[in-house]
């Protein structure tokens, strides 16, 4: 069997990275030079000066590419540099299109910064393909998908978004950190650029600032690169390797995850303190068919609702197990507020009208035991009522 018909499993361990070409050795060595002697000033060599280019990188870049099925990957020093050289595409009286409930610093990035330089924007509910439709403009340059959506799970029918964007001239660009190519594949649907926050599920440690890009066609692959080289705000080596090093376990930590999140959202959707759970793993989500028609599973992250803030508060001082944190997608479950963590940015009236309410918060499922971490957060969830209780006879002795 030759490497290009490994199932995705065995293709992040043996693949064209696994073994050092000129040494043998399984894993990558780390190239901490930062510039290449040359032999002549008429015929540089492959490699010049790291930020356009370094072994480390490279191996890096070729694996994600192949991982995502792309014609070529670029390694940044976080998702949202990724993020942000990606809109760099864009020129004023350009127009970009964007899913509504989108990490608060992608919102930041295009609210706060590219409006400074003439670039014009519009958010809207991408699970709606009618408004998708009627907001493209003639000026309209690129359409921005998550999907999951962060923080409400939100499922986006990519391959519908990617017919209106190539009627109408567009590229699409789509967030895939949630999901991974592992559960999604979004180049093969047709989308131009595939941006991940590889601190999340790639690296999958809490240990790695990182974020990738990979490109769908030639086209796109040329600006990024151009780009990458340009603003220069590449990964560093050892950082790269400790990546390559996550990637190579993320079948089976997303696999675990994905299976414990399953079991802890229904858990919480019969919890009579938990309004609302938002996990695309339901029948009755609203975009469960799409979901498993684009995607491999539902993945490790779901979202659910409280009444309030207090009762956030009432949570967060009896749970034991997750880290109370940003970011997600390690080995360590991490509970995050997106109301004043990843959405801080978003202004109050945005996240409401959003449904990113005060009482809303996003859980990462990682490593643990399911039943420990459904019975911690059980325990949680019931001093809910012990401390209503206490604040009512409190009030009513008054």
């Amino acid at each position: 069997m030759s490497k290009d018909k490994f199932t995705f499993q065995t293709n992040i361990i043996h693949n064209a990275q696994s073994v050092d070409r000129q040494t043998g050795a399984v894993s990558v060595p780390i190239h901490h030079a930062t510039t290449f002697h040359q032999d002549d000033f008429d015929q540089f060599g492959k490699y010049d000066y790291s930020r356009s280019g370094n072994p480390t990188r490279e191996a890096l870049e070729e694996a994600i590419a192949n991982l995502e099925e792309g014609v070529k990957g670029f390694a940044f020093s976080s998702g949202m540099a990724a993020i942000s050289t990606a809109f760099m595409t864009l020129s004023k009286g350009d127009h970009v299109l964007v899913s509504e409930d989108v990490y608060g610093g992608t919102y930041r990035m295009i609210t706060e910064v590219l409006s400074r330089f003439g670039i014009d924007h519009s958010f809207v509910d991408m699970t709606d393909l009618h408004q998708v439709a009627t907001n493209i403009r003639s000026n309209t340059k690129v359409i921005y998908m998550e999907t999951p959506s962060n923080p409400l799970l939100k499922i986006t029918d990519i391959e519908a978004v990617v017919k209106l964007a190539k009627a109408n001239g567009c590229w699409t660009f789509l967030d895939n950190t949630f999901m991974t190519p592992l559960l999604q594949k979004p180049l093969k649907l047709g989308v131009d650029l595939v941006l991940h926050s590889a601190t999340k599920f790639l690296a999958g440690h809490s240990d790695v600032l990182a974020g990738l890009a990979i490109a769908g066609n030639e086209a796109i692959a040329e600006k990024i690169g151009f780009l990458q080289n340009s603003f220069g705000a590449v990964l560093g080596v050892q950082d790269c390797w400790l990546l390559m090093r996550g990637i190579k376990t993320l079948h089976v930590r997303l696999k675990e995850s994905s299976e414990s999140a399953y079991k802890i959202a229904r858990f919480l959707e019969n919890n009579r303190h938990v309004e609302q759970v938002n996990y695309p793993g339901f029948s009755y989500h609203p975009g469960f068919e799409t979901q498993v028609r684009q995607a491999e599973g539902p993945g490790a992250v779901l979202s659910f609702r409280l009444k309030g803030e207090e009762e956030v508060r009432t949570l967060l001082e009896h749970v034991k197990i997750p880290v109370f944190a940003v970011s997600l997608g390690a080995v360590e479950s991490i509970l995050s507020y997106p109301a004043k963590m990843s959405h801080a940015s978003m202004p109050p009236a945005e996240r409401e009208k959003r449904g990113i309410t005060d009482g809303l918060l996003r859980l990462s499922v990682g490593l643990e035991n399911p039943e420990d971490l459904i019975k911690d957060l059980g325990d949680g969830l019931a001093k809910i009522k012990e401390v209503r209780e206490y604040h009512d006879k409190a009030a009513g002795s008054i």
